[in-house]
């Protein structure tokens, strides 16, 4: 008689105690321009396996300087596909994980409506024109590629306002503090339509393919939840919501 009671509440704890111990976190360095679609991953992500994700946004450039120095992620979500192979090389990164989760696209994209068309650059009727740090980020590296293409780096270089990435280089434009200025496509894109101001989508022949790479960090080599984590990146759910967000594949 006095079996049953224990039996019955140790069946009552039992699956509360195994989530707990099954769930686990990881913490993911994401690039700026991937914010908008990684938070819906994420939350998607989260409901399906119960892990929880932490994530943190920035420079590519910058997380690599963060991660040689011993950073505690788990997971790198790039603007490029340099630095997570240089990652990979120098043992900082699981030979092997490394993937292009989404190929990145750049726009010229204006607050205000009616401002920007493929011959505003050339008019340079304006003062400042932001873009992100082509040192740090490979959004911003794209952008003066683009500048060099049309022969207008020289002429437009004064007019330059820096963002350390390009979440930074977006809020300038959005804020008034410059009247254009280079950004990801998905910071001012949902499907299919621009969700405000005026936007010139660069042609791709402008630009090398941005090619955002993932990377499974050595220190997360045996980490469940890093290695469910990846494998959802590549998911038809998780790639839909890229697609909403104007990313290619």
């Amino acid at each position: 008689m006095n079996k049953s009671p224990r039996f019955c509440f140790m069946l009552m704890i039992t699956p509360s105690f195994c989530t707990s111990v099954l769930a686990d976190e990881v913490q993911v360095a994401v690039a700026s321009n991937f914010t908008a679609p990684i938070k819906t991953i994420a939350a998607d992500f989260e409901q399906q396996t119960k892990h929880k994700v932490l994530l943190s946004f920035g420079a590519t450039g910058k997380f690599y300087a963060q991660i040689k120095n011993g950073a505690p992620f788990d997971v790198l979500l790039a603007a490029d596909d340099v630095i997570p192979k240089k990652l990979e090389q120098e043992g900082a990164a699981v030979a092997g994980s490394r993937f292009t989760y989404a190929i990145g696209r750049l726009v010229l994209w204006s607050a205000q409506d009616n401002f920007v068309d493929p011959n505003v650059l050339q008019r340079g009727n304006f003062q400042h024109l932001a873009l992100a740090s082509p040192k740090l980020a490979p959004y911003g590296a794209a952008a003066v590629e683009v500048l060099m293409h049309l022969s207008l780096v020289k002429s437009l270089e004064a007019k330059f306002v820096q963002g350390e990435n390009i979440s930074q280089a977006f809020q300038f434009v959005s804020s008034g503090n410059a009247e254009l200025g280079f950004v990801a496509l998905s910071q001012v894109y949902f499907n299919g339509s621009l969700k405000s101001g005026s936007a010139w989508i660069i042609p791709d022949k402008y630009y090398s393919p941005i090619r955002q790479d993932a990377v499974l960090l050595t220190s997360a080599k045996n980490k469940a939840a890093a290695q469910a984590f990846m494998s959802y990146l590549k998911t038809p759910k998780a790639k839909a919501v890229m697609t909403v967000y104007g990313y290619r594949f």
